[in-house]
């Protein structure tokens, strides 16, 4: 096992375009750590410069006490599983998993021993004489795993290795991965555009966008704690509602107003008072609202304050349902806060709860799914 450091590591390519940007990390030994963004932000880039697979254009990066640099990736004892398993045809499984093993000259007796207790441990043992091309998908994604970390190398790298494999499989398949990591110890980096599965494995989660580290932490600190407006909209499924609003003063914890005309007061309640401390008040800001903090009132009823809004279609994934609504109030697009403002947004409400097409609601703010945001720097408000 190892420790691992990036100390403003850029990657330039030849012709200009900048894929990592003066990048910082530390990744403690024995910890699963995952890199999350969007296509094109730079982690898989981050990931084959740890491997050595690609030479970084300046900085350093640091594994196991030793700076990594200029040595060949052979030489770096890490082990990684690619998007598209890069398994031998014509070898059987035990043959592609004893393949590195092989290539480091170890004897034969050792080879079969060290086999069997991987095809043991990922279930693989009644497959051995088997070729890839006659194996499942997850089948195929064991044997590359299994041929990572027959080698017990000290740092194990996986580049979107789920992403080929259908939605049930993927979720056994995080399990799998999950509870292996459990048995080794052994530092783990895992390389996803899929916030879901970045979510439920990592146990810190590094998010990038255009190259530069957004943030990094818990699950539960990007999900409560975003740093910043990318943030904010990329974590969580359905993403957070963004919307141009101020602050007001009046009641216990203070109001806010969005960006819609005149009725479109919201009270602020007072489980998420603390997170408003401090934020300027009757000045332009970005508020965010998890859907399931945005509570859909009967217009009929509901205070005359309360901004409205129409549903434009409903989404049943039980126990739960998604709706979309549609009104007069200026989004934010979290990529681009400059772009044009956006009039929709995502509540999540039980599914007994039963909306049309064209239904007028209420909106209102519950719980501690409020976040505010700096309009110009896209950062937090603390």
């Amino acid at each position: 096992m190892a420790e691992i450091s990036f100390r403003d590591v850029t990657k330039i390519y030849g012709d200009g375009t900048e894929a990592v940007t003066s990048l910082s990390l530390d990744i403690a030994d024995g910890e699963f750590v995952v890199l999350v963004g969007p296509s094109g932000c730079g982690k898989s880039t981050l990931l084959r410069m740890l491997a050595g697979l690609e030479a970084i254009t300046s900085g350093e990066i640091i594994v196991d006490g030793s700076v990594v640099n200029q040595m060949h990736p052979r030489d770096r004892d890490v082990a990684m599983v690619f998007q598209n398993y890069a398994l031998y045809p014509h070898m059987t499984v035990f043959a592609n998993i004893a393949f590195p093993l092989r290539q480091a000259r170890m004897n034969t007796a050792e080879i079969r021993r060290r086999v069997t207790e991987v095809a043991g441990t990922l279930e693989l043992t009644e497959h051995l004489k088997r070729r890839p091309a006659s194996l499942s998908g997850g089948q195929r994604q064991r044997v590359a795993i299994g041929r990572a970390i027959v080698r017990q190398p000290k740092v194990f790298l996986l580049d979107e290795p789920l992403s080929n494999l259908d939605a049930k499989l993927r979720v056994q398949m995080r399990g799998e991965l999950a509870q292996l990591h459990t048995t080794l110890g052994v530092t783990t980096v895992f390389v996803t555009h899929d916030q879901t599965e970045a979510m439920t494995l990592g146990q810190r989660v590094a998010v990038l966008n255009d190259g530069e580290l957004r943030q990094v932490g818990t699950p539960g600190e990007l999900y409560h704690r975003p740093a910043d407006l990318f943030v904010a909209g990329f974590i969580g499924s359905p993403s957070m509602n963004l919307l141009k609003a101020e602050l007001r003063p009046g009641g216990d914890s203070g109001r806010l107003a969005l960006d819609s005309g005149p009725a479109g007061v919201m009270a602020i309640p007072e489980a998420a008072a603390a997170l408003c401390a401090g934020a300027p008040v009757e000045t332009a800001l970005v508020a965010g609202i998890r859907p399931e903090s945005l509570l859909l009132r009967d217009p009929a009823t509901a205070s005359g304050d309360l901004p409205r809004a129409r549903v434009r279609f409903t989404e049943l994934v039980e126990p739960e349902t998604y709706v979309h609504l549609v009104g007069d109030f200026s989004g934010v697009d979290p990529g681009d806060p400059d772009a044009p403002p956006r009039d929709t947004l995502v509540a999540r409400v039980r599914s007994d709860r039963v909306f049309a097409s064209g239904d007028e609601v209420a909106l209102e703010i519950g719980g501690t799914g409020l976040h505010l945001f700096d309009i110009d720097s896209g950062r937090t408000l603390r």
